[in-house]
């Protein structure tokens, strides 16, 4: 086998494992997104994710846990990481696993923007706004989109999530002029209501009941403060391969190619086995958006449990595309518990998935203490660097070649040590 050169990261948008120890703070104590799902619908069948250890991460019905260290039981390594982030949103998550942790969260708006916010917007764009309030994406359609439709003006709403987001119905506003108002809107709220992102909500339908957003959604994202694993990659001239949301999560900052999925989980699914197959070194980053926006807000489990197990049925011909230089990730970036109280996040611990051919099997990670040791071990495996924060863990993933302190697999980084016993 030769050096790893190209990592996989898929993440199952707010698959959570479990409270993190800080979950009280922010509302959510109690709350397990796998543990809930499984349980609350008589159980889940997950045998590949199952092999991969998923089982030993927390108690999940009809998911076994699997023996730990040489048994082969476990197909590779796995662990579960905090959040050392404040917050529990998609841009702090998806920033913390490529190596950014952020001390201050970013702020939210429980009673809607602040007036100089809306009149802004108004003058700058020529159209009126509607609602202004927290909001579930589809009820507010059932309560604003008929008069949207009759006045043309745009509804904007928010969440728990510091996101400001525009609804638009698409035979009535182009979604040329819905993007650009998100554009204006991401400019005016870095002068006066900081978010994380503006999202364009297109939809259609023609009454209560009947409206439907569209796959034509768009993401604009505030740029990283610092530079992440993305930017360390592409600046070594390899390849960042961004899928589904993940280029609009870091404003297209450090990808080199985007690729974006406009249907369902499958089109990011089946994107991801096509850059699999094609001769490209350095990072694959797949967001899986429908298990968050889908089954997680929307608090369905038995839709949930049923794209998980779609996931998992196609994991196989993931693996099967893998080349010997891959190393798959398979994560999450908050939690989502779509049997807790509310429509929001839920702040859980993520869970760590890895498998490379002929990497070492039955591997446990333990608690990692941040995301980011995901950044840091493929920085350190990828680009044989140890600068970004987190703790790598790609010592435990090699196999020893049994001569002392040398890898046979692996061009290590400094101060390491050869675990294998």
């Amino acid at each position: 086998m030769k050096n790893i050169d190209r990592a996989i990261i898929i993440v199952l948008d707010s698959a959570g494992v479990g409270e993190l120890p800080d979950a009280n703070d922010y509302g959510d104590t109690g709350s397990n997104t796998f543990g809930h799902i499984a349980s609350s619908t008589g159980g889940i069948s997950l045998p590949n994710m199952e092999k991969l250890g998923l089982g030993n991460l927390t108690d999940i019905q009809g998911v076994a846990r699997t023996t730990e260290c040489c048994s082969g039981k476990s197909l590779g390594a796995y662990g579960k990481a905090k959040e050392a982030s404040k917050g529990k949103d998609t841009t702090t998550g998806h920033w913390e696993i490529a190596g950014i942790i952020n001390e201050t969260p970013f702020p939210t708006y429980p009673n809607g923007f602040p007036k100089e916010v809306l009149d802004e917007l108004e003058k700058r764009t020529g159209r009126k706004i509607l609602c202004n309030m927290p909001y579930s994406g589809t009820k507010v359609l059932d309560d604003y989109g008929v008069e949207q439709k009759e006045t043309g003006a745009w509804i904007v709403y928010t969440s728990a999530d510091p996101v400001l987001q525009i609804a638009a119905h698409e035979e009535d506003i182009p979604l040329t002029e819905l993007y650009k108002a998100c554009e204006i809107a991401l400019e005016i709220c870095a002068e006066m209501a900081p978010v994380a992102r503006v999202i364009a909500r297109p939809y259609l339908g023609d009454g209560v009941g009947n409206f439907k957003r569209t796959p034509n959604r768009h993401d604009y994202s505030v740029v990283p403060p610092k530079a992440t694993l993305l930017d360390k990659i592409k600046d070594k001239g390899l390849d960042v391969v961004a899928i589904g949301k993940t280029s609009d999560i870091f404003a297209g900052v450090g990808v080199t190619d985007t690729r974006k999925t406009n249907i369902d989980n499958m089109d990011g699914i089946n994107k991801t086995i096509k850059a699999l197959k094609e001769d490209t070194k350095g990072l694959i980053f797949t967001n899986l958006v429908d298990f968050d926006m889908n089954f997680g807000h929307r608090r369905n489990p038995e839709g949930y449990k049923k794209a998980l197990e779609e996931f998992d049925n196609k994991l196989p011909e993931i693996v099967d595309n893998m080349k010997d230089g891959d190393l798959l990730i398979l994560t999450a970036d908050h939690g989502c518990d779509p049997t807790y109280e509310g429509t929001d996040h839920t702040r859980e611990y993520i869970p760590i998935l890895t498998y490379g051919h002929g990497l070492k099997k039955g591997v446990n990670l333990g608690d990692r203490e941040s995301f980011a040791d995901i950044a840091s071990t493929i920085e350190e495996i990828i680009l044989d660097s140890n600068e970004l924060p987190g703790t790598s863990f790609a010592k435990d993933l090699f196999k020893c070649c049994g001569s002392g302190n040398n890898h046979s697999h692996h061009k290590h980084g400094k101060n390491h040590k050869c675990q294998c016993k």
